[in-house]
């Protein structure tokens, strides 16, 4: 299934019925008085999280969603059925906008947190509702209301626990693949990964966490270039960012420049998220050139509070390591 982490929706709720107009008409009673029910109220539209899903791709193509009216009120004071809520189930994480003020509605980050977008319309009042001691026959009933009408922008923020950053080709694609069950799309070439990727580490009883493979950022990602405006946002919700840098003995890459421009597209996204806790992990050390790259990244990064680890997706080098130091930080207390 495609990943799609971004949809803009009509959403309609059903009027309310209108109230209805009758008399009681028995037998052997010549006058007799109102007799007519409520209408029902409209159908609401209700957007509901679930963690089944993890794309927004079945509401690509549903422009606009429409809950039913409610039924008019009948004679011998029946109200009129309600209209049916349409439910709209929406992967964890989804943030709600309202398209034309871009004010956010709703942050529906736990699964079965509910919001109903669109209240649906009062049902009107019968007649019987408008008896009087000056008038027990009368002839007017009140219409049903409007549904309410939005347009919104559903917007999904992943929600993992650790986010892996990096420039493309890296070799994010292939740790995720080693540490976990995910299975991304590996090749070497950039921007192999095209969309996020979610996968679970296991270090035992009670020590898992969830990691995310951010498609690779390039310099001018926070500004649109690249695939990295797309996928920034999805960095937000993580609480440990790991930096991947490669020392592939590529000419035209640098480990640490390659940090700096990560430390900077991020810096410029949201400040914040250079406060978040990271760490460093220097991928394909086992290349026989790669020691003498790692150390340098150690001599640069460590004075300045960083952790780094030399890791091998291909030989498992490291990779117990760096995950325990991962899960370390997430166990820690929070500060408040």
């Amino acid at each position: 299934m495609d990943f799609v982490d971004e949809v803009a929706l009509e959403v309609v709720a059903g009027d309310g019925g209108n109230g209805a107009v009758a008399f009681r008409r028995e037998k052997f009673v010549p006058l007799g008085g109102p007799a007519g029910g409520d209408g029902g109220r409209g159908g609401s539209v209700v957007l509901v999280a679930h963690d089944r899903f993890s794309t927004l791709f079945d509401l690509r193509y549903r422009r606009i969603v429409r809950a039913e009216r409610g039924e008019d009120g009948r004679g011998k004071d029946q109200f009129g059925k309600a209209g049916a809520d349409i439910r709209i189930e929406v992967p964890v994480g989804t943030q709600v906008y309202d398209q034309e003020s871009n004010a956010l509605l709703a942050d529906l980050h736990e699964s079965g947190a509910e919001l109903v977008v669109a209240q649906g319309g009062r049902g009107g009042r019968g007649n019987i509702k408008f008896a009087t001691p000056y008038d027990r026959a009368p002839r007017r009933a009140q219409p049903g209301t409007p549904g309410e009408r939005k347009k919104i922008r559903l917007v999904l923020k992943l929600l993992a626990d650790v986010g892996i950053v990096g420039f493309p080709n890296v070799g994010k694609s292939t740790f995720i693949a080693t540490v976990s069950r995910a299975r991304p799309k590996v090749a070497d070439y950039p921007f192999t990964t095209l969309v996020p990727n979610l996968g679970v580490v296991s270090l035992g009883v009670d020590r898992t966490f969830v990691i995310a493979d951010i498609p690779g950022i390039i310099e001018g990602a926070s500004e649109g270039a690249g695939l990295g405006l797309r996928f920034l946002k999805h960095v937000e919700r993580t609480e440990v960012l790991l930096h991947m840098l490669s020392v592939d003995p590529d000419p035209e890459r640098d480990a640490l420049a390659d940090f700096e421009a990560l430390m900077a597209e991020l810096g410029r996204f949201d400040p914040t998220l250079l406060e978040r806790p990271m760490l460093v992990a220097v991928s394909k050390c086992d290349l026989p050139e790669a020691q003498e790259a790692y150390e340098q990244v150690c001599k640069e990064l460590e004075p300045r509070g960083f952790q780094v680890f030399a890791i091998s997706s291909a030989t498992n080098e490291g990779l117990t390591p760096l995950l325990e130091a991962l899960e370390a930080i997430l166990r820690r207390p929070d500060d408040d």
